[in-house]
């Protein structure tokens, strides 16, 4: 792989190795995220003596629309490419292929910078970033920005709850199977223990009446934004266009959710540095 930069802006080119094809909304999404990433930086940047960014689910690296038509990179590579003042970057991925392309693609290109690429399972995590992530005290500052982008509802709300008791700021884009198979009965009825783990709850008590897959939704990012103001972080959510066959939405929410900045301040510089957010949907 090779990194050129072409009007200031860094590409990428094809190294031979497998790319991951997706739909252009993914291209767009990364360019979200790299949005709320800048704004984060230049809220904190200030405050903070160390900025750390986490990408919990950060696959092999690269990605294309189609069959390698435009070739562009995830979100822990464009971070990497991005020249902003992080100090330290933590990449996971337990997938082997996924997670040895990544390792190679970092250290082609990316070696000089101080980057860990680890494969633990989500709930040895919180151990190893204690380790690793030092500690904000009196007098020193460590910010953590930590993306949570799996595309699916697997990771259980205590996993987010042992992140947030670290100090862990969150970006969450709510993207996830929803179409005509895998729609909100299939959730409800063949994997209601996915839900529970999900917004750490016992019953489905306040998605009672949900008739489509929209009201279901929504009514998930709902839940869930109320479940992070339990546990004491402030929250921000903005709504982004999509065109998915595998999430048949008109529109899916990007979450932010931080106990010691604010959300909404970081959201709007995102947004205007970005102008890719749409009125949020009722």
């Amino acid at each position: 792989m090779n990194l050129k930069s072409q009007n200031d802006r860094a590409f990428f080119l094809p190294d031979g190795f497998s790319v991951t094809a997706t739909e252009p909304w993914f291209k767009v999404k990364v360019e979200v995220i790299q949005s709320y990433l800048r704004a984060f930086v230049m809220n904190v940047s200030a405050k903070a003596d160390e900025i750390v960014f986490v990408d919990l689910f950060s696959g092999s690296g690269l990605y294309s629309l189609g069959y390698q038509k435009e070739i562009f990179p995830g979100s822990s590579l464009a971070s990497l490419s991005s020249e902003l003042p992080i100090t330290q970057w933590l990449l996971c991925e337990r997938d082997p292929e996924s997670l040895k392309l990544l390792h190679h693609r970092v250290e082609h290109v990316f070696h000089h910078k101080n980057v860990v690429i680890l494969d633990l399972a989500l709930s040895q995590l919180a151990d190893k970033f204690r380790k690793i992530i030092t500690p904000s005290k009196r007098g020193y500052t460590v910010a953590v920005f930590c993306l949570v982008d799996p595309f699916n509802l697997e990771i259980p709300l205590t996993t987010i709850d042992s992140f947030a008791s670290l100090g862990f700021n969150f970006l969450m884009p709510f993207t996830f199977m929803l179409n005509e198979r895998s729609n909100y009965q299939y959730y409800l009825r063949e994997h209601p223990e996915r839900l529970l783990r999900y917004l750490g709850l016992n019953n489905f008590e306040r998605l009672a009446g949900v008739q489509n897959n929209l009201q279901f939704y929504k009514r998930i990012v709902r839940m869930y934004q109320n479940r992070m103001l339990v546990m004491g972080l402030n929250t921000a959510l903005s709504v982004h266009k999509v065109e998915s066959k595998l999430m048949q939405l008109p529109a899916y929410y990007i979450g932010l959710f931080s106990r010691h900045f604010s959300a909404k301040a970081i959201q709007e510089e995102a947004n205007l540095s970005g102008q890719l957010q749409i009125e949020l949907y009722e």
